[in-house]
């Protein structure tokens, strides 16, 4: 069955066959024949395609498109030279999108209008459309946007939702009245708008490819040159709706569902389409989604109803109808953002409009001058927070969603209590659970207010909930050790044991196991402030297992809306999905998802019209993992659209795509082929084969999309890829296939050749970036740096926002020795994403080696502001700008132990050093490496220098009674704690001295800090553990050349070393032996710290003499030695 199939387009039988025979539940096997394996380590799984965004790019893509270690798209991965591949996709949620909200609300300033005409409202209010009681099915009901939302009913709900400006005032009405009426011929006044035709039918008469123009075409004669005119006011008032209706019509088919009721191909194109062939259907709507492409990044080739989603494009990114118009303007950021999500990648382009929207519109919702509503502004900052989720800008989002929760009053708290989370647990222990309460509201003053009008205005209620309470089906564990849901403790002396302090009351007194139902807003927050995470980096302090408690808080005790739940689910199964005792209901829950997604985007009503339609649907219901609810168990279509924007729901074929890569991840490959090929993704079908080493298959299936057969006779078809056996030798294909730059730049992977990637770049018209990024990879790895500057160079023209392909192009210029070049290429990289350590570590590298006299001109950002400090003018400028890069890499990647070891060695050339990040920079390094290298990672030299400056700066001390009998005033206390000196005393004595072996420079530093602080008998202890891992260098009493030592000193060195350590010793014990005791018990005794000094040292020169006297006696350390002796023995 072909995909065209399964999406009811043009010429082939409807979906209604359903998925492939599924064969991983119950007690049917999944698993695949032996061959199949699990993927190999060298591919990973692949990308679901569309939708969700590749994580970012590190460097050119190392595979074929699709997230994976070896074949893959493009990885944030870019440490050192290699390009690290992404973790598996996770899917994010994309940004809201949809009109059912209340779009643009402002306090008292504006309302809907009373309802007008037969139906305009249909008790929106309470939440269904349509002429007949809540509930019904009648000519109006709730089962279509075309013909309810986007007739009457849908008119008052989209009043309602709007709620104020041009939009809230006549915009529903319009989107009712005129929609329904333009798009099911019951348009009275078809000259007010003529989009579809002549006045007479109101549709087009022809399939032509300039149809997306002619709306265009037809939006300015309606629109005249007058913009000031009541009768264009009107025009632009219905040209808003219809285009919104539109929209939610799109997304009702391919998002959230029901299906819908009626011929969708008649609404548009209904002339055409009864004289049309077969052929030119498919024709036109390949025309249409060609359309859609941006930057050669292409929208998924059978995308369903996608006249609808053109339709929107034409009227909403119509500058006449969206100008000087906030509303519309914010619909436009809505449409803008899903044709991004329709994409296989980000196009710049769309994300360029996106984000100039985004700045347009927030400066109004989130102006103090402006008084819209705290929910407004809350459902801005969600869109805005998903948006940039998307994009990968994480830091961006959660800010807004920070932000969001302050306007919605939600408190929430990720804390501990006492629980059992397996059923033969014994002992309660600590679980993480997340206490939330959503504000309450104030009660109405009146019931008039409440319930009537209000000053004329028809009433809006903030964050109101449309829906019945009907939620999709939450799938048990079922599992035979862990529990269902965590048993937290019911003893009221436990209720206050958490992990977290300062919990507010509010929280504090809640019961973990029976919360408050949260609002629709607080439950998205919640959603969204766990996909807004890296779940696959624990940098980010939000693991998986961190996260899971957001999605359960929602799914247990959060908003009972239908759309809010099954994302809830969604983000749930996501997580589940990487643990062995969940995975199996995280993949069954995400197939449920699935079935549940594709029967109620699927049309089930009867048509006359024959199969060879598009986008029409068939006589029976596609089959489901789980029975289908009843129409009284489901939820309304504007339940479902209400929070869709915020939301970001995945399309139908993302949702498939995702369970998709599931399968693959667990090794299920048969099962992803099946739904890869269903669904025509072939990019993703040959990275499944690619995953199992089987490159000749992924190769032949993306030729056969790129290129004609020589030895198939004309016409043929090969039953599946697996059977193929064809190579695909011919010339290239005419048309290629939308998808065609993807395909090249994945051919171009497998076959390693750069010729792709030009052919690639080459038929996007010079927009592909992806195909210059792999380009400038190439070249990298043949050495030829020039061109793979220029490639990358390329590749940011098109898109400047990747800020993977910044850190490549910056390594690129490292190695080309173009320092001014990299320190621009990273400047720019931490700007976009100013959490990536080895970006900041390779700044600080490309400036130290900058020459003084060259200035970096490095744009304005809060993350670089230290950098560009006028002040630090001089020899060391770029130095300290090095140091202040190190040291935010240092933070951001704790665990790198080259960054710490590059922040010491810049911090000691500075002057003056900055002698506490020294400290700081030393005591890491030997948590990092003491176990490993022992007393090598301390820079001896460092230390020198600290103890020099400790001694000269130090107070004078007072040591009239022993230092441990003293009691340290308040003041000392707090200098002891913070203190330079007491920093360096700390890292000697409890990091340092445990390490020392053989250095005999490290006892000597240890015995002049311990002379510093009167310690004697510390000191002399050290001198002589100096003298003797001196001694233990082997061979320099005989000069064998094994007593050239690992510094590399030769036998006489060696030799000269002892003799001092010997000398060093003695003078000790002369000058030390003789002290009181001023540390341990017998302080202040006046016991003596070595009262037999002269016996030991004479025993230790008379030691090193013994040994050495065949081999060094006649040398000038043997004299040295004698003296001492001599002079020791006349005293």
């Amino acid at each position: 069955m072909s995909n065209n199939d399964y999406y009811n387009q043009g010429g082939h039988p409807s979906q209604h066959q359903g998925y492939p025979p599924q064969q991983g539940y119950g007690g049917h096997p999944q698993a695949p024949p032996p061959h199949y394996g699990a993927p190999s380590p060298g591919y990973g799984a692949p990308s679901p395609g569309y939708g969700a965004p590749s994580p970012g790019y590190g460097a050119p893509s190392p595979g074929y498109g699709a997230p994976s270690p070896g074949y893959g798209a493009s990885s944030p991965g870019h440490h050192g030279g290699g390009y690290a591949p992404p973790a598996p996709q996770q899917y994010q949620q994309p940004p809201p999108g949809g009109y059912h909200e209340q779009g643009l609300q402002r306090h008292s300033s504006h309302g809907s209008p009373p309802p007008s005409g037969p139906g305009a409202y249909a008790d929106a209010d309470r939440g269904y459309t349509g002429q007949g009681p809540p509930g019904s099915n009648g000519p109006g009901g709730e089962r279509g946007l075309g013909a309810s939302l986007v007739g009457a009913g849908g008119g008052g709900f989209l009043g309602h939702e709007l709620g104020g400006g041009v939009l809230g005032t006549i915009g529903g009405a319009i989107a009712g009245a005129i929609g329904a009426n333009v798009l099911e011929k019951r348009h009275k006044r078809a000259k007010a708008i003529l989009l579809f035709g002549d006045s007479a039918t109101g549709r087009f008469e022809s399939l032509e490819s300039t149809w997306f123009q002619r709306i265009v075409d037809r939006i300015n004669d309606q629109l005249g040159d007058s913009e000031s005119s009541s009768e264009t006011l009107t025009v632009k008032q219905e040209l808003l709706g219809i285009g919104i209706a539109a929209l939610n019509t799109f997304l009702q088919s391919n998002v959230t569902g029901p299906p819908l009721d009626h011929d969708l191909a008649e609404v548009i194109i209904s002339a055409a389409f009864n004289k049309a062939e077969v052929g030119q259907l498919r024709e036109f709507r390949k025309h249409l989604i060609r359309s859609l492409t941006v930057d050669g990044e292409s929208a998924y080739s059978l995308t369903p109803h996608v006249q609808f989603f053109c339709l929107s494009k034409a009227i909403l990114t119509h500058e006449k109808v969206v100008k000087d118009d906030v509303d519309a303007q914010w619909q436009r950021l809505r449409l803008n953002f899903w044709h991004q999500r329709m994409l296989s990648d980000v196009a710049p382009t769309l994300q360029k409009d996106i984000y100039d929207d985004l700045d347009l519109v927030g400066a109004m919702i989130l102006s103090n001058d402006m008084d819209f509503k705290n929910d407004t502004k809350t459902k801005f900052l969600l869109e805005r927070a998903a948006i940039h989720t998307y994009h990968g800008f994480d830091f961006k989002a959660r800010v807004d969603l920070d932000q969001a929760t302050k306007f919605t009053g939600l408190e929430y708290v990720l804390t501990g209590r006492l629980g059992k989370r397996t059923r033969f647990q014994q002992n309660e222990l600590s679980q993480l659970v997340v206490l939330a309460r959503s504000l309450q509201s104030l009660e109405s003053t009146s019931q008039a207010a409440s319930n009537g009008y209000t000053n004329g205005k028809f009433p809006i209620k903030e964050s109101q909930e449309v829906g019945t309470g009907s939620k999709p089906q939450n799938l048990d564990l079922n599992d035979d050790t862990l529990l269902e849901s965590i048993a937290f403790s019911t003893d009221p002396s436990q209720k206050g044991s958490t992990i977290a302090e300062d919990i507010p009351p509010s929280l504090a007194a809640l019961d973990p196991a029976n919360q408050p139902v949260l609002k629709p807003l607080d439950s998205i927050i919640l959603l969204s402030l766990a996909s807004s995470i890296t779940n696959t980096s624990p940098q980010h302090g939000l693991t998986r297992e961190e996260t899971l408690p957001y999605a359960t808080r929602v799914l247990e005790g959060g908003s009972t809306n239908w759309q809010i739940y099954t994302q809830a689910l969604i983000v749930r199964s996501r997580i589940e999905g990487y643990r062995s005792r969940t995975v199996e209901r995280g993949v069954l829950q995400l197939q449920a998802l699935v079935d549940q997604v594709i029967a109620e985007t699927t049309q089930s009503i009867d048509t006359p019209n024959p199969p060879e339609t598009i986008d029409t649907g068939a006589n029976t219901a596609p089959s489901t993992f789980l029975p289908r609810p009843k129409p009284s168990e489901s939820a309304s279509v504007v339940e479902r659209l209400q929070y869709i924007h915020q939301l970001a729901s995945p399309t139908r074929w993302v949702l498939e795509a995702e369970l998709a890569a599931r399968w693959v991840s667990l090794g299920g490959l048969r099962t992803a082929l099946e739904i890869y090929e269903r669904l025509e993704m072939w990019s993703e079908t040959a990275l499944c084969w690619a995953a199992v080493e089987r490159e000749d298959k992924a190769r032949r299936i993306i030729r056969k999309q790129l290129y004609q057969s020589k030895n198939a006779l004309s016409g043929s078809k090969s039953a599946s890829p697996e059977e193929d056996v064809d190579e695909y030798l011919g010339e290239e294909r005419v048309p290629l296939p939308i998808d065609a730059p993807r395909l090249f730049c994945i051919l171009g992977d497998l076959e390693k050749s750069p010729t792709f990637y030009e052919r690639a770049w080459t038929v996007s018209g010079d927009r592909y970036a992806r195909a210059q990024r792999s380009l400038g990879k190439h070249y990298l790895q043949t050495q030829e740096l020039s061109k793979a500057d220029e490639a990358y160079s390329k590749s940011l023209k098109i898109n400047p926002q990747n800020q993977s392909t910044w850190f490549a192009l910056g390594c690129v210029r490292l190695e080309l020795r173009n320092w001014k070049g990299a320190v621009e290429a990273f400047s720019r990289a931490v700007q976009i994403e100013e959490g990536d350590a080895e970006t900041w570590s390779n700044l600080a590298a490309a400036l130290l080696r900058l020459p003084v006299d060259q200035e970096v001109d490095v744009a304005s950002a809060e993350s670089t502001e230290d950098i560009n400090e006028k002040h630090r003018a001089g020899p060391q400028k770029h130095t300290r700008e090095a140091f202040v890069a190190l040291k935010r890499a240092a933070a951001l990647k704790r665990e790198s132990y080259r960054i710490w070891q590059n922040l010491l060695n810049v911090s000691a050339t500075l002057s003056p050093p900055p002698y506490a990040d020294i400290i700081i920079a030393q005591e890491r390094l030997i948590e990092l490496r003491g176990t490993v290298e022992g007393e090598g990672c301390v820079d001896i030299e460092v230390l020198e220098g600290l103890l020099a400056h400790v001694i000269a700066s130090a107070p004078p001390r007072s040591f009239a009674r022993p230092e441990h009998a003293i009691e340290a005033s308040p003041a000392e206390q707090q200098r002891k704690r913070f203190g330079l000196e007491h920093m360096f005393i700390d890292l000697v004595q409890k990091h340092v001295t445990p390490l020392i072996t053989h250095s005999r420079r490290l006892w000597q530093l240890v015995a002049k800090l311990s002379l510093h602080l009167n310690r004697p008998s510390s000191a002399l202890e050290a001198y002589e553990k100096a003298w003797r891992a001196t001694q233990n260098n082997p061979g320099w009493e005989t000069g064998a050349e094994s007593a050239a030592n690992s510094k590399g000193e030769t036998s006489e060195q060696a030799w000269d070393s002892v003799v001092d350590a010997t000398i060093e010793l003695v003078d000790g014990y002369e000058s030390l032996g003789e002290k009181e005791r001023t540390e341990g018990l017998a302080a202040g005794t006046g016991e003596l710290v070595c009262k037999d000094w002269k016996f030991k040292s004479r025993s230790a020169i008379r030691g090193v003499m013994g040994k050495a006297k065949e081999r060094w006696e006649d040398s000038s350390g043997w004299e040295k030695l004698k003296e001492h002796l001599t002079s020791l023995r006349t005293t």
